[in-house]
């Protein structure tokens, strides 16, 4: 008895040790997506659902990203991407969030909406959920996966609903939702986002597809030293962009559903926020005050009867 104990405890240790060997492999998958990198963005239109269909351009595009880690816990990696244009410029691109076993989920409806979604335990166990956020930190897509380590190969994916890219979402109203299929792969260069695409009308709850799409984009590593101005410029605007997101997180924690407006008075959302920290650099930061003036941007766009707290 003592020894059918005893095995079931070396067992149960065993068990312990690889689970956290393999959210530490899952860990270095993501933080690997970290570093400065040559980007090649690719999307080419591959099925339409009706015979007329006509096919839109491929869509092709590139530059100098620099990603980095700007939060890490036990369960959390927060991402930053930011584009260097030049030798000086800088463009705050998107932020990807990965959370260990999280079953809270902000899901994309249409038209600017997104419900709030609780996922069981179970549904989440040993997975990574991923959150994209757009360049002034609201909401895109979220969607949960196991981080897939075989044959040498690190990989994650996931399905996801989301509004349209910002590549169409100005050009084209013959959709309104886009289903992600999303895939990350780590390379020996770099990575690989893959994406399979559907193009989707939505409504009454009903979707009908209008096409499909293929999405290639690769990051290749380069030196270093090529993002040094964006690491300068981060520098100069964390504090700012941190408070940006504290507020966008307080709306998340009230988990209501979050309808946004993006162009208030002529004005797009991320326009405002970004003028709001074009006036911080380089100055004494005032976290409170920074705050209160992000809040009221934010608040401007709201939908429904969400409110922010004033404090």
């Amino acid at each position: 008895m003592k020894r059918t104990v005893l095995g079931l405890l070396v067992l149960a240790m065993v068990n312990i040790a690889v689970a956290q060997t393999k959210k530490e492999q899952d860990k270095e998958a993501i933080k690997a997506m970290c570093g400065c990198y040559d980007i090649d963005f690719n999307f080419a239109e591959t099925f339409g659902a009706e015979k007329d269909y006509e096919y839109h351009d491929n869509y092709y595009s590139g530059g100098l990203e620099y990603a980095f880690v700007v939060e890490e816990t036990e369960d959390k990696i927060v991402i930053q991407h930011l584009l260097v244009i030049g030798d000086t410029m800088i463009i705050k691109h998107w932020r990807q969030d990965w959370l260990y076993e999280h079953g809270q989920l902000y899901t994309y409806d249409k038209d600017n909406t997104w419900n709030y979604t609780e996922l069981d335990d179970t549904e989440v166990s040993g997975q990574w959920t991923q959150k994209v956020h757009q360049v002034d930190d609201s909401p895109r897509y979220e969607g949960t996966a196991t981080w897939v380590h075989v044959d040498g190969r690190r990989y994650w994916e996931s399905e996801a609903d989301a509004p349209l890219p910002r590549r169409e979402f100005s050009k084209r109203d013959d959709y309104n939702v886009m289903v992600r299929r999303n895939r990350h792969e780590i390379t020996d260069y770099g990575w690989v986002h893959e994406q399979d695409n559907d193009k989707v009308i939505r409504e009454d709850g009903e979707d009908e597809l209008l096409a499909r799409e293929k999405g290639w984009n690769t990051y290749t590593k380069v030196n270093e030293a090529q993002c040094a101005v964006a690491k300068t410029w981060w520098q100069d605007n964390s504090a700012y962009w941190a408070e940006v997101r504290n507020v966008w997180d307080e709306l998340f924690a009230s988990k209501k559903t979050l309808a946004l407006n993006m162009k208030v008075e002529d004005k797009l959302m991320f326009a405002r926020l970004f003028e709001i920290g074009d006036r911080y650099v380089g100055k004494d930061f005032k976290a409170k005050k920074a705050r209160k003036e992000i809040r009221a941007a934010i608040q401007m766009h709201l939908g429904g009867d969400l409110k922010l707290a004033s404090r």
